[in-house]
């Protein structure tokens, strides 16, 4: 059964404290290839494979389902500095 943006979500935001969250379906619908971009205080003093590693661990169920899954992670104070730059 195909992956839900809504149970991507339901699932990050019950694990995390969200900053920022977007998901996307880069399957064009068929809910096999998702990217996200989280932006959590959580990640303080982490680096990118912690990072990823406790998101990996959060969703293992769905992206065990997926065909591909890619995320990016930022601190709030990282977020806020791409932000600042324009990007």
């Amino acid at each position: 059964m195909p992956i839900q943006i809504a149970d991507l979500e339901l699932a990050v935001r019950n694990a995390f404290p969200v900053t920022h969250l977007e998901i996307e379906d880069q399957s064009s619908g068929c809910g096999e290839s998702y990217a996200i971009f989280l932006v959590s205080e959580v990640f303080e003093g982490k680096t990118t494979l912690a990072r990823h590693r406790l998101i990996n661990e959060t969703l293992k169920e769905q992206i065990a389902q997926m065909h591909a899954f890619s995320q990016k992670t930022l601190t709030p104070k990282q977020y806020n500095a791409q932000l600042a730059k324009g990007n």
